[in-house]
Protein backbone atom coordinates (compact mmCIF):
# COMPACT_ATOMS: atom_id res chain seq x y z
CA UNK A 1 0.00 0.00 0.00
CA UNK A 2 1.09 3.45 -1.04
CA UNK A 3 1.33 6.85 1.07
CA UNK A 4 -0.44 9.09 -0.22
CA UNK A 5 2.82 11.44 -0.92
CA UNK A 6 4.64 8.18 -2.18
CA UNK A 7 1.87 7.98 -4.82
CA UNK A 8 1.68 11.56 -5.72
CA UNK A 9 5.87 11.68 -6.03
CA UNK A 10 5.28 8.26 -8.76
CA UNK A 11 2.95 10.26 -10.85
CA UNK A 12 4.90 13.23 -11.70
CA UNK A 13 6.39 13.32 -14.82
CA UNK A 14 10.17 12.71 -15.25
CA UNK A 15 12.09 15.84 -16.29
CA UNK A 16 13.32 15.76 -19.82
CA UNK A 17 16.84 15.53 -20.96
CA UNK A 18 16.78 19.78 -21.87
CA UNK A 19 15.35 20.13 -18.23
CA UNK A 20 18.66 17.98 -16.99
CA UNK A 21 20.43 20.10 -18.70
CA UNK A 22 21.89 16.83 -20.86
CA UNK A 23 23.38 18.24 -24.37
CA UNK A 24 21.69 16.82 -27.70
CA UNK A 25 25.27 14.85 -29.07
CA UNK A 26 25.14 14.72 -33.03
CA UNK A 27 26.96 11.52 -34.85
CA UNK A 28 28.63 13.26 -37.71
CA UNK A 29 27.86 11.33 -41.13
CA UNK A 30 29.83 8.79 -42.42
CA UNK A 31 32.27 10.34 -45.18
CA UNK A 32 31.59 9.21 -48.34
CA UNK A 33 34.00 7.25 -50.33
CA UNK A 34 35.63 8.64 -53.17
CA UNK A 35 36.00 7.06 -56.51
CA UNK A 36 39.46 7.43 -58.19
CA UNK A 37 39.62 8.87 -61.64
CA UNK A 38 40.03 5.91 -63.69
CA UNK A 39 40.74 7.07 -67.10
CA UNK A 40 41.66 10.41 -66.72
CA UNK A 41 45.25 12.28 -67.93
CA UNK A 42 46.86 14.53 -65.08
CA UNK A 43 49.73 16.81 -65.62
CA UNK A 44 52.33 17.16 -62.59
CA UNK A 45 51.73 21.47 -61.12
CA UNK A 46 52.97 21.10 -57.82
CA UNK A 47 55.90 18.84 -56.04
CA UNK A 48 56.24 18.58 -52.73
CA UNK A 49 54.61 22.35 -52.39
CA UNK A 50 56.87 23.92 -54.88
CA UNK A 51 55.23 24.68 -58.25
CA UNK A 52 56.62 23.21 -61.46
CA UNK A 53 56.90 25.40 -64.12
CA UNK A 54 59.53 24.62 -66.04
CA UNK A 55 58.81 20.45 -66.45
CA UNK A 56 56.43 18.15 -67.77
CA UNK A 57 55.47 15.24 -66.22
CA UNK A 58 52.13 13.25 -66.72
CA UNK A 59 50.03 10.27 -65.34
CA UNK A 60 47.26 8.43 -66.43
CA UNK A 61 45.60 5.40 -64.61
CA UNK A 62 43.51 3.29 -67.05
CA UNK A 63 40.28 1.01 -66.50
CA UNK A 64 42.86 -2.03 -66.24
CA UNK A 65 44.44 -0.17 -63.51
CA UNK A 66 47.80 -0.07 -66.00
CA UNK A 67 49.17 3.69 -65.07
CA UNK A 68 51.40 5.04 -67.60
CA UNK A 69 53.10 8.30 -68.32
CA UNK A 70 56.00 10.65 -68.84
CA UNK A 71 58.23 11.38 -66.45
CA UNK A 72 60.09 14.58 -67.68
CA UNK A 73 62.37 12.61 -69.66
CA UNK A 74 60.80 9.07 -70.17
CA UNK A 75 57.86 7.19 -70.53
CA UNK A 76 56.87 4.66 -67.76
CA UNK A 77 54.26 2.18 -66.89
CA UNK A 78 53.40 0.80 -63.63
CA UNK A 79 50.16 -1.33 -62.31
CA UNK A 80 48.37 1.25 -60.01
CA UNK A 81 45.46 0.12 -57.74
CA UNK A 82 43.28 2.50 -55.91
CA UNK A 83 42.20 1.34 -52.24
CA UNK A 84 39.80 1.42 -49.65
CA UNK A 85 39.58 4.68 -47.82
CA UNK A 86 41.86 6.90 -50.74
CA UNK A 87 44.78 4.38 -50.84
CA UNK A 88 47.04 3.93 -53.92
CA UNK A 89 49.06 1.36 -54.15
CA UNK A 90 51.94 1.23 -57.48
CA UNK A 91 53.78 -1.44 -58.26
CA UNK A 92 57.58 -1.61 -59.88
CA UNK A 93 57.71 1.10 -62.18
CA UNK A 94 58.95 0.21 -66.12
CA UNK A 95 60.83 3.20 -67.68
CA UNK A 96 62.57 3.73 -71.34
CA UNK A 97 66.15 4.59 -71.45
CA UNK A 98 66.43 8.16 -73.03
CA UNK A 99 68.94 10.66 -72.14
CA UNK A 100 68.39 14.17 -71.07
CA UNK A 101 69.99 16.65 -69.18
CA UNK A 102 71.11 16.31 -65.72
CA UNK A 103 67.83 18.69 -64.35
CA UNK A 104 64.94 16.61 -66.53
CA UNK A 105 66.90 13.59 -65.07
CA UNK A 106 66.80 14.27 -61.54
CA UNK A 107 63.69 16.05 -62.05
CA UNK A 108 62.18 12.92 -63.52
CA UNK A 109 63.49 10.12 -60.80
CA UNK A 110 61.91 12.48 -58.18
CA UNK A 111 58.40 12.05 -59.47
CA UNK A 112 58.68 8.26 -60.51
CA UNK A 113 59.80 7.45 -56.48
CA UNK A 114 57.20 9.83 -55.13
CA UNK A 115 54.52 8.02 -57.73
CA UNK A 116 55.95 4.48 -56.28
CA UNK A 117 56.11 5.16 -52.72
CA UNK A 118 52.23 6.72 -52.86
CA UNK A 119 49.94 5.51 -50.30
CA UNK A 120 47.42 7.73 -50.47
CA UNK A 121 45.40 10.27 -52.45
CA UNK A 122 42.58 12.42 -52.86
CA UNK A 123 40.63 15.07 -55.55
CA UNK A 124 40.80 18.82 -53.83
CA UNK A 125 39.27 21.41 -55.81
CA UNK A 126 39.63 19.41 -59.19
CA UNK A 127 43.27 18.49 -58.43
CA UNK A 128 44.42 14.76 -57.94
CA UNK A 129 46.82 15.01 -55.04
CA UNK A 130 49.06 12.05 -54.37
CA UNK A 131 50.81 11.24 -50.84
CA UNK A 132 53.56 9.25 -49.76
CA UNK A 133 56.80 9.01 -48.07
CA UNK A 134 58.98 10.14 -51.10
CA UNK A 135 56.58 13.44 -51.26
CA UNK A 136 53.91 14.93 -52.30
CA UNK A 137 52.66 15.52 -55.81
CA UNK A 138 49.66 17.82 -57.06
CA UNK A 139 48.49 16.78 -60.61
CA UNK A 140 45.96 19.14 -63.18
CA UNK A 141 43.35 17.86 -65.39
CA UNK A 142 45.12 17.70 -68.40
CA UNK A 143 44.15 16.51 -72.57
Amino acid sequence: MLIPNEAAAQRQKMPTRSELGEQKVEIPAAQQEKTFPLGASWSVVQFNGKPVYDRRATLLIDQNLRGTGFGGCNTFSASAYPLRQQGLAVGPIAVTKRACDKGAQEFERAFLMALRATNKWDLVNGRLLLKGASGEVTLSRSL
